[in-house]
């Protein structure tokens, strides 16, 4: 395998984990705060199709991104008033908003488009255009580190820098501010906040507005990023993936890094089967490639949950002591 067939599969890695990477972040905030989030999946493919949608009908993707991130935030709101303000069970509120998800955006995109549930192409101006870093050309020359950085890191689009800058400022945010501090400890003991005068209910809101925003970026770049347009079911599960990752780093900013960038290696390499044909020496199934992301999961679940230990007050609806 040369270096020219690593530095391709390496960038494709990083913008198949884009998506993963905002998602599980979005998890992080949620979680942390206690209230379990399965609805990243239908926040991711909301925000796919309003992203897609207002992107074509506008001609501008910078709309188009900020109305998948108001539909996210939207399913945040009813997320956040079914599990915490009518303290009702957080995981069958998350699972009846993907089902929500997957039929609204079909519906709606029939309706506005009559093409089968998705959306017209978008052309230029309607999505994130790659990005060219500082000195990548210059640097293209010197060897093995200027390639990488050229062709690697360089040239993606605007929304994988944020979905990287995300990581550090997570971490700054849940250890390094008040605000962090009080999230994490309302996801552990909620009572102890409750006593120190700080409002659980507003932490726990605050939490999935942040999940509402992170989860729209990651539709957004679903469909004006990596794709050109919304198709049916375009999040692929990518939401689960995301909470097995999340599960996989402990809840933690930078662990969640990693784990992401594991299952998009996993899926870069699902679309380059003669890579890992020439490693293996023998002929696998494009069908056992594919599902090699959703297997690792599996595994992920069944060997790492009992593990990992999630924040005590996770799923638990707090009930404010008389």
């Amino acid at each position: 395998m040369d270096l020219d067939t690593l530095i391709q599969i390496g960038g494709s890695t990083i913008r198949l984990s884009t998506p993963l990477l905002l998602a599980c972040l979005a998890g992080l905030f949620s979680e942390r705060s206690g209230v379990i989030d399965i609805g990243l999946e239908g926040k991711m493919l909301i925000a796919a199709f309003f992203s897609a949608a207002f992107a074509f009908s506008t001609g501008s993707v910078w709309i188009g991104m900020l109305a998948g991130i108001a539909a996210s935030m939207a399913l945040s709101g009813l997320h956040g008033l079914a599990s915490i303000t009518f303290r009702g069970n957080q995981l069958i509120s998350g699972v009846a908003l993907n089902f929500l998800a997957s039929g609204v955006t079909v519906l709606i995109a029939q309706v506005w488009f009559g093409q089968g549930g998705r959306t017209p192409s978008l052309m230029q101006g309607g999505r994130f255009e790659p990005i060219t870093l500082p000195f990548a050309e210059a640097l293209r020359g010197v060897p093995v580190l200027g390639p990488i950085y050229a062709d690697m890191i360089s040239g993606h689009s605007f929304l994988v820098y944020v979905a990287l800058l995300a990581v550090p400022l997570t971490w700054w945010t849940l250890y390094r501010t008040r605000f962090g501090l009080r999230l994490r400890a309302v996801g552990e003991a909620p009572e102890a906040v409750d006593t120190a005068g700080v409002s659980v209910t507003g932490l726990r809101y605050s939490s999935l507005v942040i999940t509402g925003v992170l989860c729209g970026l990651a539709g957004a770049y679903l469909a004006t990023g990596l794709q050109a347009g919304f198709v049916r079911e375009m999040s692929a599960g990518r939401g689960y993936i995301a909470l097995a990752a999340l599960i996989f780093a402990k809840w933690r900013p930078w662990y969640a890094l990693f784990a992401c960038l594991l299952f998009g290696f996993l899926q870069a390499l699902s679309l380059r089967p003669d890579v890992v044909e020439s490693v293996v020496s023998t002929t696998i199934p494009v069908q056992v490639m594919d599902a090699l992301p959703y297997i690792l999961t599996v595994v992920i679940l069944a060997g790492f949950v009992g593990k990992a230990i999630p924040p005590r007050a996770g799923g638990e609806p707090y009930v404010k002591e008389r």
